[in-house]
């Protein structure tokens, strides 16, 4: 199954995207091949985040979207609860989670927040 994929039932106005979980496993299972990969991957947490191409025609729309999917990579990749800082570990999940979900919607708007938002942290 495609990461991104149209909800059914919708007209094909509205689209959805996962967020997969990458932590260090995710090393491992990409060493061991593409077939054990795919299967893989149905094992992982994913949150599925959906937007509309109506969403994305604008810049505060794609703020948003963008907003949203940082919440969900927050929610995939949790904080060890027993800490108040939020380990090294989880950060790169979270910043791979959401780099992912761009690159796969691949709106140009949508880029530019995160781009913007990957500089200012």
């Amino acid at each position: 199954m495609s990461i991104h994929d149209s909800i059914p039932g919708a007209a094909g106005s509205r689209s959805a995207i996962s967020l997969i979980m990458a932590l260090c496993g995710a090393v491992g299972v990409a060493a061991a091949g593409a077939a054990s990969a795919a299967a893989q991957q149905d094992d992982v947490p994913r949150i599925v985040v959906r937007y509309s191409a109506e969403t994305l025609a604008t810049d505060s729309g794609a703020r948003k979207l963008y907003e949203q999917l940082v919440h969900a990579a927050a929610e995939v990749c949790p904080a060890d609860s027993s800490s108040r800082l939020v380990s090294p570990v989880t950060l790169q999940c979270r910043e791979q989670s959401i780099a992912r979900a761009v690159h796969d919607i691949g709106n140009p708007r949508l880029a530019a927040v995160y781009a913007t938002s990957s500089k200012n942290g």
